[in-house]
């Protein structure tokens, strides 16, 4: 990978910069330096602007001519954004016109001038390049701060460069700004993890490993003290029975407010209301955890129609819609950080939850909403981290599982991060897929997810790569679909999460989930997609080495075990199997 050129334009005037000199200009003074650190170079740009000025874009480009074999990490917008690693002559899909009304905002579909098409390719935050899927070399371009704006790689293949982009396009500057840091290395793709995060200096997660309930995949937001009391009985029972040593979890989910923005008091659901039942949670050994969306608001809340100054505004001067919510009534919107009623009035919910109810975990989702319109000034990356910054302080020591958030903004700030999708009742959403929906709840978009992030486990945060589901009833996936779905999760992730009964499990099911309990902790190695959705992931398991197969797709495929002849894998069958 060979630097080119950074470009800056500001006022409408483009100029190059050269690292290592002085780069002064009329409007403003760059300085723009690269540096070998950690056996990678870094790339620092710091801006003083002579005058107010605009920043229409900065730019480092690089080139790197690779072959058709060769395979680009597209890492997601956000969360729930489906992420893989694609040929490099591929595309990434957009969301069909027919649904950017509803949908637009989920992902970086209404984020303007991101090159798609054949061969355009593009990721948020970090990349890495593979010459060939096979191998374990390559590269990895990553940010070094998102403090100051979400950082954009591009890969253009019919050119070979490789464009690191600084989102910041149009930026009202009226002081010095330290705008881009990012560190590019070659090598081991593990070994180019662990160095970007040591140059960084990320704050490493010290939250263990849990295991859990959540409401959400069988009840969805009809949920009642009865249906979370039957459960917490099923659920501590099982615990219990099985000696779990893991942290555990139980977690009530959307359905428990009155309304999405009105936080402050449960529905009518839950008469006795959200401290007794925290309460009788910890009374069974568990950690209570609940479920809030603490920047968006149903448009029939009691916030909403109070306070109607608080809502996020778009260009015109009215409240911007963020999304449409069956289960919400129709259409939400965004909540202004930056007004201060906002910020006392989610001061005032994270003491009610924390300190007087006693939750001791909150899952806090739907985050990408809190910086779709930044103030002048401020760039989008700038203000999640903000936020970020924010949700950390007020949770203090109490843990936080975030959800719907640009990853970036969640590095040595969450302590758990959703890596995917939601996970679907089915193996695939027929409908959301034919939409191009990056963000759809899709239980194969998830895993997708989760087998290329799975590097930031232990590094960024602990992963949740979301539930499993083993039950036969209210769902539509396969055996070998949720034996995958399963395997997957317990290998790549620190959170593992279920809306089962697990107290009525089979012996067959508790089997199955005993085998992957036995998994939590490995040491992954690599996860390599060795044909279209058929991953090997090798890894290490008390002083041995390990290979899961995992077969995503509906045909059978031929693996070759360490030892012994070739076998054939069924479709979306998994397989653990010891070198």
């Amino acid at each position: 990978m060979q630097f080119q050129e950074a470009i800056i334009k500001v006022d409408g005037n483009i100029y190059q910069l050269t690292p290592g000199r002085a780069n002064t200009f009329e409007e403003i003074y760059v300085d723009f330096q690269q540096n070998e650190e950690t056996g990678g170079r870094r790339y620092t740009a710091f801006l003083h602007p002579k005058k107010d000025v605009v920043v229409n874009r900065l730019e480092l480009r690089f080139r790197l001519s690779l072959p058709d074999t060769a395979r680009f990490l597209a890492n997601g917008y956000q969360s729930w954004s489906e992420s893989g690693m694609l040929p490099v002559s591929g595309s990434i899909p957009r969301l069909r016109r027919v649904a950017r009304r509803y949908m637009g905002y989920y992902g970086d579909e209404w984020i303007p001038d991101i090159p798609h098409g054949k061969g355009k390719l593009h990721s948020w935050t970090y990349t890495t390049i593979l010459k060939d899927s096979l191998l374990d070399h390559g590269w990895l371009a990553g940010s070094l701060s998102e403090r100051t704006g979400f950082t954009l790689f591009l890969y253009d293949h019919a050119s070979g460069i490789l464009t690191v982009r600084k989102d910041m396009d149009n930026m009202v500057l009226t002081h010095s700004f330290p705008a881009m840091d990012v560190w590019l290395g070659e090598g081991a793709v593990s070994a180019l993890y662990d160095s970007w995060f040591k140059v960084a200096q990320w704050t490493l997660p010290s939250a263990p490993p849990i295991i859990g309930w959540t409401s959400w995949y069988r009840y969805f937001n009809k949920i009642s003290e009865q249906v979370i009391a039957d459960n917490l009985e099923a659920f501590a029972g099982w615990k219990n029975e099985a000696e779990l040593k893991e942290s555990a979890v139980f977690q009530i989910d959307d359905g428990w407010q009155a309304k999405v923005g009105d936080w402050l008091k449960a529905g009518s659901g839950f008469p006795e209301g959200m401290g007794t039942l925290a309460g009788e949670i910890k009374a069974k050994g568990l950690q209570p955890g609940l479920w809030l969306a603490p920047f968006v608001a149903e448009a029939d809340s009691e916030l909403a129609r109070r306070n109607p100054e608080w809502l996020l505004k778009d260009k015109s001067g009215k409240p911007l819609r963020v999304g449409w919510n069956p289960y919400w009534g129709g259409w939400y919107f965004a909540l202004d950080f930056y007004q201060e009623g906002v910020r006392e009035y989610l001061s005032g919910v994270f003491h009610r939850v924390l300190d007087q109810w006693g939750f001791e975990l909150l899952k806090l989702d739907f985050l990408f909403a809190a910086a779709l319109a930044p103030p002048p000034g401020k760039t989008r990356g700038g203000v999640m981290w903000e936020v970020m910054e924010f949700l950390r302080h007020q949770l203090g020591d109490r843990k936080m599982l975030a959800c719907g958030v640009p990853l970036g903004a969640a590095f040595g700030l969450a302590d758990y991060c959703r890596i995917g999708g939601d996970v679907h009742t089915a193996w695939k959403h027929t409908l959301l897929r034919v939409l191009r929906h990056r963000e759809r709840v899709d239980t194969l978009s998830s895993l997708r997810s989760t087998l290329v992030r799975w590097p930031l486990n232990g590094r960024a945060f602990i992963n949740d790569p979301d539930v499993f589901m083993l039950r036969q009833e209210q769902q539509h996936l396969k055996p070998e679909q949720q034996q995958t779905l399963l395997t997957a999760n317990a290998l790549l992730g620190g959170v593992l999460f279920t809306s089962d009964d697990v107290g009525g499990y089979s012996e067959m099911q508790q089997a199955e989930l005993g085998d992957a309990l036995w998994l939590r902790g490995s040491k992954v190695k690599t996860a390599k997609e060795l044909e279209p959705d058929y991953w090997r992931i090798d890894f290490e398991k008390d002083a041995q080495r390990w290979q899961a197969h995992c077969n995503l797709g509906d045909r059978s495929v031929e693996i070759k075990p360490p030892a012994g002849e070739k076998l054939q894998m069924g479709s979306w069958e998994s397989l653990v199997l010891k070198c």
